[in-house]
């Protein structure tokens, strides 16, 4: 059993339990500003144990890292509808997905992720769960392997499939907030029977035990009418976000996709690459660079 597993373990036990503990091992509970969910105890000493590598994010992909511009402000207006979405029920576990390819599923989640992150000192897990094309740890700049597909199918521990940003040397370089605050699991190498990995109760054990020390959990699937993984993937999830691509996914495709998880909850639809639209109902426009996510 991994150090990072049973620290997770042991510190999850202690949280859970009665009052008269006197919490010596956790840092004090903190509250956000402009949140009234206060911080996870214990987070801070078990993300020291975290594997740290230099990341060199794609800045054409990750609008999220700068400070001003339309893309950033647009997933600043899909992070509070995601707040407004968790005012109502139990939020925190997201999975992001798509009818089928190269509708920007990967760019949304990572960007996402990466408001969500760049909000306070929220802490959030991205996961890629998208073994057959893993695309996140391009956009971040990071290791793909260890991951998600070796550790499902027992050949790597958790604490070797997470990871985090290094700080640069020099104390005077800044890190966006976005990627201080977040951590990530790639998706391994690409398998064959993945299908067969992600179907075990695995990734749901995985999640449940990640989950109370991260404020987010944002997760990237494959498409769910290419293959069957994404609905095994849901079940570990609070909710599902689709993602379309304007005037280019049929709207069959969408429905289709939306029937697919039926026994899931469906937050809404980001439509991608649409310009000079506005937000309606449940559809969260995002209006950026066609070339940023082309590939995604």
């Amino acid at each position: 059993m991994s150090r990072l597993y049973e620290a997770l373990q042991r510190a999850d036990r202690e949280r859970k339990v009665a009052p008269e503990i006197d919490g010596r091992n956790f840092p004090e509970p903190t509250t956000v500003p402009g949140n009234d969910e206060p911080a996870q105890p214990g987070i801070g000493s078990i993300l020291d144990h975290i594997v740290q590598y230099p990341w060199k994010p794609s800045p054409a992909s990750l609008p999220t890292l700068q400070d001003h511009g339309t893309g950033v402000e647009q997933f600043r207006r899909l992070r509070s509808h995601i707040y407004q979405l968790r005012d109502q029920s139990t939020l925190k576990t997201i999975l992001v997905c798509s009818g089928v390819a190269s509708e920007g599923k990967s760019f949304v989640a990572t960007n996402l992720a990466m408001s969500l992150a760049r909000n306070s000192d929220h802490q959030v897990l991205l996961i890629d769960g998208d073994q057959r094309r893993p695309t996140l740890h391009t956009l971040l700049g990071a290791p793909n392997t260890p991951g998600l597909s070796e550790y499902l199918a027992g050949r790597a521990d958790l604490d070797s499939i997470i990871q985090r940003n290094l700080p640069p040397e020099n104390p005077a370089a800044s890190i966006p907030r976005g990627l201080s605050n977040l951590t990530f699991i790639p998706a391994g190498m690409s398998s064959n029977n993945s299908s067969e990995i992600v179907a075990s109760r695995h990734f749901e054990d995985l999640i449940a035990t990640l989950s109370p020390f991260f404020d987010w959990v944002i997760i990237d699937s494959p498409p769910i009418l290419a293959v069957t993984d994404a609905v095994d993937l849901a079940r570990a999830a609070d909710g599902v976000l689709l993602v379309a691509r304007g005037a280019s996914t049929p709207f069959d495709v969408t429905q289709r996709a939306q029937s697919a998880f039926a026994n899931t909850r469906l937050l809404g639809v980001v439509l991608n690459d649409v310009k000079g639209a506005r937000s309606v109902g449940s559809y969260y426009y995002y209006y950026g660079n066609k070339d940023a996510y082309e590939k995604q």
